[in-house]
């Protein structure tokens, strides 16, 4: 048998936490069709690996990709470090299904579209552009909650009553039946922060009838974080669904330290149901500029401003001393707004870094003229200084934790892991050299010591330069059920 390609010389790490083996892989159409010595094979194409590492490709739990899979389908800041698959719809913000009034896209859907063109009224139309336009990464998409809030009611400063929540439940199985795989809230946010534990609780209903999952940007990750995370798990399991928190950390300065605390509540609470959790790692978070988090950062860059575009880059605090102003009044005169807030404590990230049932995740802004510097380098910084530099954790554990573990938690079939018969998602990378270097100040830097990329079996990129291909698909219902894995997906 011929096949399609053949990697030589490589050494397999698999996904699923087991040393290096130096093993041939064979390629055939879309999936992986053999592992081992692969001397008598033949390939209409061999790359040479040379002792770099192959691993299943990497998959980004937690993004803000929805409409840069459409914008920019080559998916350069994805790609660039290794990721095949992306998860959209995260925080309660996605650009299906939306039905809006108006021109004016609220805070913080903003982040994603800037226009009501951006804008899909049901999931089916997303999942087509996307097949009409296809990505160089597949992608899932989960619905916002706060899309879903937008499109049915008048006003956001309110729960929802029984009639809109009817019909965000309608609008949500709809879109699960359109191929969304689960729902994701923002509660910190204003568009969702006066909805009810009840109202979520409502409009999650037709999750378990899709096996779908329930993420969360916690009501607070701050001073009542545990109070929070108790009621994402009280939502999880009225749901009757797994629930996974997002980007978990606890900011504010008092508060440095408690994801001792943070994390043995988490370690209780997943005795009992199914729960999963995520971190980008870096000790700063990324959103829209809100008067709230000041108090608790020392620092604050703008990364946008659409009142004053000139202060793009600069500290807040700096800009207010030097402009005799006060932080508060002048966030207000820039809105609206994005920024960085340096408010969480590198401990804090190593420790939650190291627990083993955490996923990595970018939470990368990609429409931000000045994005955090995770959208570029998140996945090739846990490699380079969290395993290799600073040992927070092996190079293949750091593997799992963007591969398998997260293609279980989200019910990937056959992703995740380089085994026959799966697809073909690998990344090759050299585990010395590896890194990101993309950094606060230049933060659109793609990785070094990515080698080549490949996504359902074809080469999306080789030493930094893409080929073109774009072979990534919206992964539906077809797509998920038992992920075909070693592992259980809640242990």
């Amino acid at each position: 048998m011929e096949f399609d390609i053949v990697i030589k010389g490589a050494k397999v790490v698999d996904g699923l936490g087991g040393p290096p083996v130096a093993a041939d892989i064979a390629i055939l159409g879309e999936r992986i069709a053999r592992i081992g010595d692969g001397a008598q094979w033949t390939a209409r194409e061999t790359i040479d690996a040379g002792g770099k590492v192959a691993a299943p490709g990497f998959i980004d739990c937690h993004t803000h990709d929805d409409r840069l899979l459409l914008s920019s389908p080559l998916m350069r800041p994805k790609v660039s470090q290794g990721v095949t698959t992306v998860i959209t719809g995260n925080c309660g913000i996605s650009l299906a299904p939306v039905s809006v009034a108006g021109d004016a896209i609220v805070p913080p859907l903003n982040l994603i579209a800037k226009q009501r063109g951006d804008l899909f009224g049901t999931m089916r139309e997303y999942a087509a552009a996307l097949a009409d336009s296809p990505a160089a990464v597949n992608s899932a998409a989960l619905v916002g909650h706060s899309s879903l809030r937008v499109s049915a009611m008048d006003r956001l400063d309110r729960p929802a009553d029984k009639a809109e929540i009817a019909a965000m439940r309608r609008a949500l199985d709809i879109a699960l039946g359109h191929g969304a795989i689960g729902l994701s809230t923002g509660l910190y946010y204003p568009t969702a922060v006066h909805s009810s534990t009840e109202e979520v609780i409502g409009v999650a209903a037709p999750l378990a009838r899709w096996n779908g999952v329930y993420t969360t940007h916690l009501r607070d990750e701050g001073d009542h974080i545990c109070d929070a995370m108790e009621e994402a798990f009280t939502i999880g399991r009225a749901a009757d669904v797994p629930a996974i928190l997002s980007h978990h950390k606890v900011m504010g300065k008092h508060n440095h330290g408690r994801s001792t605390e943070t994390l043995a509540l988490y370690d209780k609470a997943r005795r009992n149901q199914p729960l999963g959790m995520d971190l980008y790692p870096y000790a700063a978070s990324s959103t829209v500029l809100d008067t709230r988090r000041l108090a608790d950062s020392d620092k604050v860059l703008i990364t946008w401003s659409e009142a004053r575009p000139d202060v793009q880059g600069q500290d807040l605090f700096e800009l207010a001393r030097r402009e005799g102003k006060d932080p508060v009044v002048l966030a207000g005169e820039l809105q609206p707004a994005g920024a960085i807030y340096f408010s969480m404590d590198e401990g804090d990230v190593k420790r939650i870094m190291a627990y083993d049932q955490v996923m990595i995740g970018s939470d990368g802004l990609p429409h931000d003229t000045s994005p955090h510097p995770r959208l570029w380098g998140a996945f090739s910084r846990v490699l380079g200084k969290y395993s290799r530099e600073q040992h927070v954790l092996g190079m293949e554990e750091a593997v799992r934790r963007m591969t398998s573990l997260t293609a279980a938690k989200f019910g990937l079939k056959d992703r995740g892991v380089l085994k026959a018969g799966c697809f073909a998602d690998i990344v090759m990378f050299d585990p010395e050299t590896v890194a990101d270097a993309a950094t606060f100040l230049s933060p659109l830097q793609p990785s070094v010591g990515i080698a080549c990329v490949m996504v359902n079996g074809a080469v999306v990129e080789r030493d930094g330069v893409p080929t073109g291909a774009r072979p990534g698909r919206f992964l539906g219902n077809e797509d998920r059920g038992a992920p075909g894995l070693d592992v259980p997906a809640w242990a």
